[in-house]
């Protein structure tokens, strides 16, 4: 199936083509009000932890230690991506974030990673099952045989 994930930034005007709009940021943006976002849902879990994005703001570490460490921190908790997953099957999504340069914020690896889920799931959705237990049309008794 092909998902719609768009990545903007929470100044950038509203677009009724948005879909869901969803604030992946651990702070909340400067100067923005709750309604002026028009926001369905603030997933603050799945940004970076305040640790790395401290140590990326102040450049401790390249974008790319950036990128992997946050990957790791996506895949110790899986379960912080439904929210993200069940938007994203249902139309269009929208990932805001604050960030000035989105290309070097965290929202393409999240992307990435929420469309890596999806695929995942999808994939284990289309195995067959295993076939149909008949152990309810077999004698359980001498005396039905």
């Amino acid at each position: 199936m092909i998902y719609h994930i768009e990545l903007k930034r929470v100044y950038a005007p509203i677009d009724e083509q948005d879909g869901a709009r969803i604030l992946v940021d651990r702070l909340w943006p400067r100067g923005k009000s709750h309604s002026s976002l028009a926001l369905d849902e603030w997933c603050r879990e799945v940004a970076p932890s305040n640790e790395l994005r401290r140590h990326y703001h102040q450049q401790q570490i390249s974008q790319a230690v950036f990128n992997s460490r946050y990957r790791h921190e996506l895949e110790r908790t899986l379960d912080n991506l439904l929210p993200l997953m069940a938007y994203a099957r249902q139309g269009r999504l929208t990932l805001l974030t604050a960030s000035r340069y989105i290309e070097k914020s965290h929202l393409p690896v999240l992307k990435e990673a929420t469309l890596a889920a999806l695929a995942e799931e999808d994939a284990s959705d289309s195995e067959p099952s295993s076939p149909p237990c008949w152990a309810h049309m077999l004698p359980t008794s001498r005396h039905e045989r």
